[in-house]
């Protein structure tokens, strides 16, 4: 009979692409992973793993043993989700992954809400960039990420995943205290035709975003610096270093020397939270969005 952990080992080295990071990703040391695969291919007679320079890599028989390995568990969270739904009980445990701004905007109310209505949950949280907490909800590190496309650059869902719109996000652009716009009730994107930006790092979502949008007006984009946290890049404005665009969600009290001008052509996020297929059926998952989306819906109000 296949062990299930050692089958779950497995599936994350697959996953994950090695055995340091099934490791970090199943929260063990990596002598931990090389034992539970050890005892694996002995108890299949077969090798899984082999050296690949530095590395390891999956042999045929390890990726044939990985892809049933990835069924099976995919049907045992299927069982789970089940067995919750039968038992209609919030309870056990669930992983919430959240870009920043969600994470300081919508977490901590639909946390204490989720605290208030089902004591026996328990959650987890951790801050990670869109792409990252998707990636995290498909290995099964994650039960449920907060994500983020733009009103005109949607983000595809990868197959596999649901998902449920939480609020829509304006943005405004943050401009130094005394910048000649920073009085304007309203502005268009080109009247930045001139300016260095701040911007989030490249490769992220949001970085080929900002790009996009600007080259659509017009704009070939000056980035002079690149931020990933969200106060980085408005203490950077606040010192005279350019302008940036500044999402409303979590944004709290503008900084001393901040100002925010919106813009005439809206920029908005649209959030939503994304779960795994197979944990549809899953009570707790289910609470975490309605607790999510009551916190988005005040917002939106």
């Amino acid at each position: 009979m296949l062990n299930l952990e050692r089958l779950r080992t497995l599936d994350a080295v697959a996953r994950h692409g090695s055995v340091s990071g099934a490791a970090d990703g199943l929260h063990v040391t990596t002598s931990a992973v090389s034992q539970q695969l050890s005892k694996l291919e002995r108890e299949i007679g077969q090798q899984l793993l082999a050296k690949n320079g530095r590395g390891v890599r999956l042999t045929d028989a390890g990726l044939l043993l990985a892809e049933h390995a990835a069924r099976i568990l995919s049907q045992v969270e299927l069982a789970q989700a089940d067995i919750e739904a039968q038992r209609g009980q919030v309870v056990g445990e669930v992983r919430i992954a959240a870009f920043p701004t969600a994470a300081r905007g919508l977490l901590p109310g639909a946390l204490g809400a989720l605290r208030t209505a089902h004591p026996e949950l328990r959650v987890k949280t951790v801050e990670l960039e869109p792409e990252q907490g998707i990636r995290e909800v498909l290995r099964g590190d994650a039960d449920l990420a907060i994500v983020l496309d733009w009103s005109n650059k949607r983000a595809p869902v990868p197959g596999g995943l649901e998902r449920a719109h939480l609020l829509d996000d304006a943005a405004d652009v943050a401009v130094p205290a005394g910048h000649p716009l920073a009085g304007r009730d309203e502005v268009d994107l080109v009247d930045f035709g001139d300016e260095e930006w701040v911007s989030w790092p490249e490769g992220e979502f949001c970085h080929d975003w900002l790009m996009f949008t600007l080259r659509s007006h017009g704009i070939e984009p000056r980035i002079a610096h690149l931020a990933g946290e969200h106060h980085t890049q408005l203490a950077l404005i606040a010192a005279g270093l350019g302008v940036c665009v500044t999402p409303r969600l979590g944004r709290g009290p503008a900084l001393e020397g901040i100002a925010y001008v919106p813009v005439r052509q809206k920029m908005r996020r649209h959030i939503y939270a994304t779960w795994r297929t197979d944990a549809d059926r899953r009570p707790s998952i289910r609470a975490a969005v309605d607790a999510l989306r009551g916190v988005g819906e005040r917002l939106n109000s």
